[in-house]
């Protein structure tokens, strides 16, 4: 009995194996008659500079990577406080104590994270003409592996850019890139951070 029950275990276990086996490669390639697309992209987020005043920066209390609410002291330029307007991320301070700043000149720099998307750049010839406002998105970020994303397209850029194009091989003349925004729930994926790069697939539907 025993060696009956365990010849039928193991004809089960190879059942499902094969089974998945199967789905996962129906799956692969029914795959891209869904996506349009996969380009690479990163996670970006608008930044804006906190202006100091005229004087040499006399300290620096922030860095790279805090969190700050509204009114925050971040630096002392002379003898006059340094404070955030609004509550953000802390991308990037001065460090050169002593340093004479002009009026203006920023002392930090910071994101809001509600502003980060992941930015993909699209070649023009790559389904851009099918990419639409509000597509399902899927991605992944390299910094965690295979970990999957959910997000919408947000924004299709109007314009090329400029400084990126593609050779292509078929003929003389190159193929320019456009940027594609998505939108995604930064508060469900705190882990998420500006700069991280990106692969990106767009969903027809």
């Amino acid at each position: 009995m025993g060696k009956i029950n365990r010849k039928f275990i193991i004809i089960l276990l190879l059942v499902l194996l094969l089974s998945g086996a199967i789905g996962g490669g129906l799956y692969w390639l029914n795959a891209p008659k869904n996506h349009l697309y996969r380009p690479g992209g990163n996670l970006l987020a608008r930044d804006s500079s906190i202006p100091g005043n005229a004087g040499p920066l006399e300290q620096i209390m922030v860095n790279p990577g805090d969190k700050v609410a509204a009114d925050t002291v971040v630096a002392r330029v002379d003898d006059q406080l340094i404070k955030t307007k609004t509550a953000g991320i802390i991308v990037e301070t001065q460090t050169e104590l002593g340093k004479i700043f002009n009026p203006g000149e920023a002392v930090a720099t910071m994101i809001m994270p509600s502003d980060l998307r992941v930015v993909g750049h699209i070649d023009e010839n790559k389904s851009l003409d099918q990419v639409k406002i509000g597509q399902r998105v899927i991605f992944t970020v390299d910094a965690f592996g295979s970990k999957q994303y959910l997000g919408t397209v947000d924004e299709i850029s109007q314009t090329s850019r400029q400084s990126d194009v593609v050779f292509n091989i078929s003929g003389s003349r190159q193929v320019k890139q456009f940027d594609v925004k998505i939108r995604f729930d930064t508060d469900q994926y705190p882990e998420l951070k500006n700069g991280m790069s990106a692969k990106i697939w767009i969903y027809k539907n």
